[in-house]
C-alpha cells in the first residue's frame, strides 16, 4: 500500500493549544512496544525488577538530575508499562525555586503556538523522549521499547493528584485487572 497523507497522518492526542512546556503535573503511561514485559514480574502482588526493569528505573530517576526543572513524583515500573506523575516546576532556563517546588499557576491552562515539528524543548513531550530514547540505548536495543505515543493526562486539582498517586501505588497489586495485563 502506497503512503497517501490525506487518509494515512498520525492524529495528536494531547490538548489542542495546550502549552506542555508550562509548570504544571501530568499523569503519563508508556506502554512497551507489543505489550511485552520486558521489565519484570508481578509476585504476589509486588513488582519484581528484572535487570531491564532496574535499567528504566535508574533512567528515570536520572531526568529529575538532568532537568532541573523537573520534578517526579509517584511513579511504578510494571512488567510492560510505566505510570508516572511528571511535574514540570518552571519553564525551561528558569532557576529552580528553593522554597516551594510546584507553581502557584500549577493548575492553570494557556495556549501556546503549534511546533511542526517534534516537542518543543523543555516540554512534557521532550522528557518523556528523552528517557525512551536513553532507556533505548542503555538496552542496547535496534529497535524502540516503548510504543510511538505515549498517554498523558494534565492533573488540574489536588484531589485527583492524590487519587492518580494512589492508584499508580495500588498498580502491581492491581494487575491482572489492569488494561495494560499481558501475560507475555
Amino acid at each position: 500500500m502506497n503512503y497517501d497523507p490525506t487518509e494515512h497522518h498520525r492524529r495528536s492526542i494531547r490538548l489542542k493549544g495546550y502549552d506542555y512546556t508550562q509548570p504544571g503535573a501530568y499523569f503519563v503511561t508508556l506502554v512497551t512496544q507489543g505489550r511485552e514485559c520486558l521489565f519484570g514480574e508481578i509476585v504476589d502482588g509486588v513488582m519484581k525488577l528484572n535487570g531491564a526493569g532496574e535499567i528504566a528505573q535508574q533512567e528515570w530517576q536520572r531526568l529529575a538530575r538532568q532537568f532541573t526543572n523537573l520534578l517526579l513524583d509517584a511513579f511504578v515500573i510494571m512488567p510492560n508499562h510505566i505510570h508516572a506523575i511528571i511535574v514540570i516546576t518552571e519553564p525551561v532556563g528558569s532557576p529552580r525555586r528553593s522554597e516551594n517546588p510546584l507553581p502557584d499557576q500549577m493548575f492553570n491552562g494557556s495556549p501556546r503556538q503549534s511546533r511542526p515539528h517534534g516537542p518543543p524543548p523543555g516540554s512534557l513531550g521532550s522528557f518523556v523522549g528523552q528517557f525512551k530514547s536513553r532507556l533505548t540505548k542503555c538496552l542496547g536495543l535496534a529497535v524502540p521499547v516503548f510504543q510511538r505515543n505515549y498517554y498523558e493526562h494534565i492533573i488540574r486539582n489536588e484531589a485527583e493528584w492524590e487519587r492518580i498517586a494512589a492508584y499508580i501505588q495500588a498498580n502491581p497489586a492491581n494487575w491482572q485487572t489492569d488494561k495494560e495485563y499481558s501475560i507475555r
